[in-house]
């Protein structure tokens, strides 16, 4: 074997290995579970069959919730990015000293855990809360606004959560990008808008990928968030899984609804990743 491939070979093993272990067994052994049969009052019963999966698919209560769950993943990840991108900029072409302080000033928030944060959103959507209280005295509002427990607080939620980690993300890219490849696309005529486009954002192109399939994996996980701003009236996937799994102890159902979770998620980020960069091939 040539000496270069075999080294090749050696650094990637380790890794390979950690991936092996911790996700690839994993996963079988949960799709393993999911064709596993549940009786009430047993852990599971041995077999294998197709038919959580036909309950899954049949069920419409499911699939709302698979559907409701895609549709806050879609719609978080698209106002994070057009949220992230100016701000990730500006931090890109500020100066060194102010630019520690803006990436400090986006990092504190993930010092507070998303469950945490979840019941700060609670005390301001509370119908005593921060938010009803400016509302009114700005006299927008005669009563009071029902804002807990509703998809707009699950958005905002998941959004605050999201947020930070696009923009560090965006920002690592775009620090990147030489911004005399615009002064020169402006020097030979384009509009700011034309350079942008031209030459910035195809640029800039992996760091959206990257930033937009990270918020999207993680709203597709979210659990803390939806559980505690949408309550029993508004559900998404992993608050679902986790009430098969603890309150029902269906634990097959459960690896049914986790396996669905993760190939979904995994399905419509590689479509997405895969239509965006055809998009901007060259």
């Amino acid at each position: 074997m040539h000496p270069r491939r075999s080294a090749t070979i050696s650094l990637l093993f380790p890794a390979t290995a950690v991936v092996i272990l911790f996700l690839a067994l994993p996963l079988i052994l949960l799709f393993r579970y999911s064709l596993n049969r549940f009786e009430p009052g047993q852990f599971m019963v041995e077999a294998l069959t197709l038919e959580n999966y036909r309950k899954f698919f049949s069920d419409p209560y499911y699939l709302a919730v698979l559907r409701t769950t895609v549709l806050m993943a879609l719609g978080v990840t698209a106002v994070c990015l057009a949220a992230a991108f100016p701000v990730a900029i500006a931090i890109a072409r500020t100066g060194a000293r102010l630019k520690a302080l803006l990436i400090i000033l986006v990092v504190i928030p993930l010092f507070v855990g998303n469950a945490v944060r979840a019941a700060g959103w609670m005390v301001a959507f509370g119908q005593k809360g921060v938010v009803n209280a400016v509302v009114q005295q700005l006299g927008l509002v005669s009563g009071q606004l029902e804002l807990m427990y509703t998809p707009h607080a699950v958005f905002i939620g998941i959004i605050s959560v999201n947020l930070p980690f696009v923009i560090l993300t965006l920002q690592s890219v775009l620090e990147g990008i030489d911004p005399a490849m615009q002064e020169a696309a402006a020097n030979l005529g384009a509009t700011p808008f034309g350079a942008f486009r031209l030459v910035t954002l195809p640029l800039a192109l992996p760091g959206l990928l990257a930033a937009g399939t990270l918020c999207f994996i993680l709203t597709m996980n979210a659990y803390a968030t939806p559980l505690l701003l949408g309550g029993p009236r508004f559900q998404m996937m992993a608050p679902v899984l986790a009430n098969e799994v603890i309150n029902s102890s269906n634990w097959p159902f459960g690896a049914t609804i986790a396996f669905v979770l993760i190939a979904f998620t995994l399905l419509l980020t590689a479509a997405t990743n895969v239509l965006v960069a055809r998009r901007y091939a060259v």
